[in-house]
């Protein structure tokens, strides 16, 4: 399914902040500021989303103070660098993780957590652009995202309410053949979980007029994003890392060891690892570059009562239209509907988000017109030139990864994985998604301008469907 955006609504503060950093040595850039997207989703209030209303109790971590060794610094304390963490600690890496703010503060601990299946643009452009047996290649390693995340949710006695079950529902005539594309292309990739549906199967599942066909995936599903990331960091720190909250980076010092400062401490480590995604900033402009921060909104409606509820998605499956810039939604343990979507190119923001995404709930479920709203949040995701996911190093010690492009809450753990493979010597997987290549968006002041004319176009060819 062809998305720009499939999953994710991520909060309107940064997981890993980097306002005012600058950089020395070794192919980092000096003297870069933060993009004024970034900066001024930092300088907001927090917008309370009701996963944070409904998180497991976790202990307030303190701030960085005074000088640290270690052997790697992950930089920020999402789903990407929690996974890295991990891998790093339980292998005996002294582990040294800095997050802005509360762990799970931003992306990671508020989006749609929604656990989907491949990558955004589908596996045709990996095969363009590194071959068949290489897409293979990350086709499995997206698959085994999914077995990590099962995996550590299993070991790590993770409550985040996994569930399986997902549908893409074609709302468009033009959209319906387009379902039995992608089922095919996943059956080429030997992944045999998923089942057309017809008009009369989607209208029992889900209550709406709105869905002319469908595409279940057995293997796909979702979960409470924010109580996963909590789990992931009681994990990190199970096997010996250590988390800093309220720990925003403000200066890296690149060479034989590398020096990340805060406001009041540094960690010295051989190795550097950034989770940042959307949150990078213009920590090295070249990356800055290669991913866009596009905004995404999400609601809560009160309790429905587990009979409403189950009016309105039936079997307690995660949902999404067929358009290129989706709506997506699912039920809460406690039957609410959260609803998700309105991608933004365009850095303006809604004035009142509950009231943005409740007429955008009502179009797909307009039998919801009495129910009230009982939360509204948004913020960025990431996503890339071409969609795919972007892996590779700033300089000799320092790692990234960014821009999942809406498949984030299964892609995340994996690559961070993978990070942490090739920190301690196995690049083999973490090379394998190097090889692609990221181009730019437009810069300066079109920057913003080109990519929503763009969308434009994608808006309107989806109404015309």
């Amino acid at each position: 399914m062809n998305h720009v955006v499939n999953v994710l609504a991520f909060g309107t503060r940064p997981r890993c902040s980097l306002a005012g950093l600058r950089v020395k040595g070794n192919g980092l850039k000096n003297n870069c500021l933060v993009n004024h997207l970034t900066e001024a989703a930092m300088r907001k209030p927090e917008t309370l989303s009701y996963y944070r209303a409904t998180a497991h109790s976790a202990p307030e971590r303190p701030r960085l103070q005074g000088s640290v060794a270690a052997d790697v610094c992950v930089i920020g304390g999402g789903y990407t660098g929690l996974s890295a963490a991990i891998e790093l600690a339980r292998n005996g890496l002294k582990t040294v993780v800095l997050e802005a703010g509360p762990v799970g503060h931003g992306a990671s601990g508020r989006n749609g957590g929604q656990v989907c299946t491949g990558y955004s643009p589908g596996m045709g452009k990996f095969e363009r652009v590194l071959g068949a047996d290489a897409a293979r290649q990350a086709f499995d390693v997206a698959e085994e995202a999914k077995t990590l995340l099962v995996s550590r949710v299993q070991k790590y006695n993770i409550q985040c309410e996994l569930t399986w079950g997902y549908v893409h529902g074609a709302t468009r005539k033009g959209h319906v053949p387009e379902l039995s594309t992608h089922r095919d292309e996943l059956l080429r990739y030997g992944y045999g979980k998923t089942r057309l549906l017809e008009l009369d199967e989607m209208r029992a599942k889900f209550g709406t007029q709105n869905f002319l066909a469908g595409l279940l995936d057995e293997g796909a599903g979702h979960l409470h994003p924010l109580n996963y990331c909590l789990g992931l960091a009681r994990a990190a720190e199970a096997e010996g890392a250590v988390i800093h909250e309220h720990s925003a980076v403000t200066r890296i010092d690149d060479g034989a060891k590398v020096a990340v400062h805060t406001a009041d401490g540094v960690v010295t480590a051989r190795q550097v690892i950034m989770g940042c995604n959307a949150y990078l900033g213009n920590i090295a402009p070249t990356i800055a570059s290669r991913v866009m921060p596009v905004a995404s909104y999400m609601l809560a409606t009160e309790p429905l009562g587990a009979d409403r509820a189950r009016s309105i998605i039936r079997d307690n499956e995660a949902g999404a239209d067929s358009n290129f810039v989706i709506d997506y939604f699912r039920l809460s343990a406690d039957h609410r509907l959260l609803y998700g979507g309105a991608c933004s190119y365009s850095g303006i923001e809604p004035t009142d988000i509950k009231a943005f995404m409740r007429a955008k709930m009502l179009r797909m479920f307009p039998q919801l017109a009495d129910v009230k709203i009982d939360y509204g949040w948004g913020g960025y995701i990431g996503i890339t030139h071409n969609r795919l996911p972007d892996m590779n190093r700033v300089s000799k010690n320092v790692y990234y990864t960014q821009g999942y492009s809406g498949q984030g809450v299964v892609l995340s753990g994996m690559f961070g994985k993978m990070m942490a493979e090739a920190v301690m010597g196995d690049a083999g997987r973490f090379d394998l998604f190097s090889r692609i290549k990221h181009f730019p968006f437009p810069g300066g002041v079109l920057r913003r301008p080109a990519l929503a004319v763009g969308m434009l176009y994608y808006r309107i060819r989806d109404l015309l469907a």
